[in-house]
Formats: C-alpha cells, structure tokens, sequence
C-alpha cells in the first residue's frame, strides 16, 4: 500500500502527504472548507487569476515546512519524527478558521474573536475527535514548547506562511517581483541558541524577499480597488445586519443566517456550540448566493451594494497622505444621500474611511537574524548593507476615502 498522497501544486510542483495523522487533517472537513475560501478575499477584482484557496496556501506551507525540517536536520538540528509531524500538522492547519473573504468577517458578524482563536478552537475540536493526537502541535502553535524555533517556522517574520502566500500569491497575481527563492531562504536557514537564524550567504535573499513583501501588500493585499471592493461587501452585510436588527426578514442561507440574526461574540463561540457549527459551514459560497439575491432587495441601499459587488461597480477610491478633513466628510455624506435618494443618517453604509499602514519589517517584533562565519549573529537591519533600520522599519499610513460611484 502507498505511504503517501501527492498532490501536483502549479507552484511546488509535486507535494507528498505522508497517510496516517497528516492526511487525515487534510481529509477532515474543516480543512476541506478552505477549498471553498479563496485566499485572496476580492482581489481577483484586479487580478483575474487570483482565484486559488486557503487549501491550496496550507498545502504549499506544509511543503515548505518539510523542505525546512529535512534541511535543518541535514545541518545537525535535532528533531525528533515526532516534533516534524507536529510541526507539519500546525502549519497544514495554522489558516483553518479563516473566514470567507479573508479577514471581511472580523468587526461586521463576529465581534472581539479573530480567524486566529477560531484556528485554535478548530484544533482543539479536531484534537478531541483524534483523541489527543495534536497536543503537541498545537502547544508548539501556541509557542508553549521548548523549541521555540519550531514556532518560529509557523510563526515570525520569515516563516513558512509567508514564504508560501508571497510565492503563491504572485504566482497567480502575475506580480512577478513578489517572486521570492523560498528554496533558498530554506537552504540558508540555521538554529543558533533555540532561534531561528539565516547564513550570511542568504542575506541577499532576505532582502530580496523583504522588499517583495513591501511591494505585495500595496500593489496586491492592498490595492485600491481591491480594498474599495471588500468594503463593498462589507457595507453589504452592515447594512444587511442592520436590517436583520430591526426585525426584517433578509434572505440567506442557513450559516450566514445563524451571524446576521444573532450577537457573535467570542463568548458565544466559546459556550455555544452552534457558532462553531455554523461557522464551520460558511464559506465564500454563502455570500455570494445572498448578494445575488439580495440585488432585488426591497431595501435600496442593500440592493445598490449587491449589485455593486455583483457587477463589479466598486466605490470610487481617493488616496490620501493625511487624515481626511470632517467637513469633506460630511459634505460627501450629503451628496450620496441626495443622489441615491436616502437618508443622509444611511449615507456612511455607501461609503467608508479607512487608515491603513504597513511596515516592511518590525524591529520590535521577531527578528531576522544572520548567521556569520565567525558565529555572531546581527539582526537584518544592521547586517544590510542597502535596507537600514529607518527603511526598514518605516511604517507607511495612507488613508483611504472609498464612496459610491453614481
């Protein structure tokens, strides 16, 4: 009998699934979901192609994070089997409560809980059905095991999620530059005083992959098409919520139901056993069959935003470098409302204000550090030679004005 699974990966090429407790987190259903949740949210409005799933993403991560395990015990690391399947199973599983959309959920039907608790409580279900199997995966996901480089590989500035979603994500974007050598930055990895370091060799591959990162998150994740059409869909399912609120019967199906008509908090999710049922059950799927139904909504201001999200009308989309003055704000509140025939208290549902900021990297969280000949180890931004710490570490803030088009 074949000990393995593969799966052809357009990105990887082939990808090897050992049987046993591995494929069998592949095969359960709260991993299966992720085939019906696209990793890129809307972007697919900019980027035709980027239509591929959270599944194929946890799929090219665990592959990465066997070529790093195997490469890492070829310098003399240690790693029990054990420790390289729990690692394995944390990384296949580190996305599985992500949301449809990618993070459109979080602040409009579930409150103070985010995709990463969702992921833990999912484990810890998916534990008990395999009667304890994943403990100590998930006690290295939540950084609780004494080898903190193994957490590092799941979760830091270089790990093994990134590697993937930037690889993957200009793979089907076209994006080109986002293309980073993951293999390398793989080959390159070393473990100095329980830490994960990269070899001096491989400097030039993490600023090549530094600034790629840069470059993904404002030219894809946040576009300003891309960002205008998820609060789009957001304003749709407010206004929706909304409606649901004031007793309207608003249609959807049963999962997207149970988050309009009910409170979703994180207290819910943790006595309540049917939030986690039903969120186990809503997938991209659900949304988009309500939009579409709800563009013959009685309600003006839900059938406007459907048929926007439908037809791709996205909200027109004004950049700017400083805070967006009240006064434009309410002046544009007026408008909408007179051209749209609403109220001018309904008039944010069709428009939305957003400060958005990104840095390149974080000194003040996880750190790149690399490896020299001579054993000291520096952090990237000292080591660079082109990146230095105020580059590096520059948090760039854009504000975002998106509003309806008429």
């Amino acid at each position: 009998m074949n000990d393995s699974k593969i799966v052809n990966d357009p990105v990887f090429g082939f990808i090897k699934i050992p049987r046993g407790l591995l494929y069998d987190i592949v095969s359960h259903p709260l991993m299966q979901r992720l085939n019906r949740i696209n990793q890129l949210g809307l972007a697919s409005v900019v980027y035709p192609a980027a239509r591929h799933t959270r599944f194929q993403h946890s799929l090219g991560a665990f592959h990465l994070m066997s070529e790093a395990i195997v490469s890492l015990q070829q310098k003399g690391i240690f790693i029990f089997d054990s420790e390289a399947e729990a690692v394995q199973a944390a990384i296949l599983m580190h996305d599985i409560g992500h949301g449809p959309f990618s993070h459109v959920l979080e602040n409009t039907l579930i409150h103070g809980i985010n995709h990463e608790d969702i992921s833990l409580m999912m484990m810890e279900q998916i534990n008990r059905e395999m009667n304890g199997a994943l403990t100590l995966a998930m006690m290295i996901f939540r950084n609780e095991y004494n080898k903190r480089f193994l957490h590092q590989l799941i979760s830091s500035q270089l790990d093994m999620d990134r590697l993937d979603y930037l690889r993957r994500d200009a793979f089907f974007t076209g994006v080109t530059e986002g293309n980073i050598g993951s293999a390398r930055i793989i080959k390159m990895l070393d473990v100095v005083d329980d830490r994960l370091v990269v070899n001096s060799k491989g400097i030039y591959s993490i600023e090549n992959y530094l600034t790629s990162r840069r470059l993904m998150y404002w030219q894809v994740y946040l576009h300003k098409t891309a960002v205008a059409a998820e609060k789009v869909l957001v304003n749709a399912l407010l206004r929706a919520k909304y409606l649901a609120s004031e007793d309207q019967e608003v249609f959807c199906p049963p999962s997207l139901r149970y988050f309009l008509y009910n409170d979703v908090t994180a207290e819910r999710f943790n006595s309540d056993p049917e939030a986690m049922r039903q969120y186990g059950h809503l997938d991209d799927n659900d949304i988009w069959s309500a939009m579409k139904v709800w563009m013959d909504s009685d309600d003006r201001i839900l059938s406007m935003l459907a048929t926007d999200l439908i037809n791709r009308n996205i909200f027109r989309v004004e950049v700017h470098e400083e805070p967006i003055p009240e006064e434009r704000i309410d002046e544009l509140q007026e408008t909408i409302a007179r051209r749209a025939g609403i109220d001018k208290q309904d008039a944010h549902f069709l428009m939305s204000i957003n400060e958005i900021q990104k840095d390149m990297y974080d000194i003040n969280d996880d750190h790149i550090d690399i490896l020299y000949k001579d054993g000291t180890v520096r952090d990237i931004a000292a080591a660079s030679e082109i990146l230095n710490v105020s580059l590096l570490s520059k948090k760039i803030r854009k504000y975002y004005l998106c509003y309806q088009r008429f």
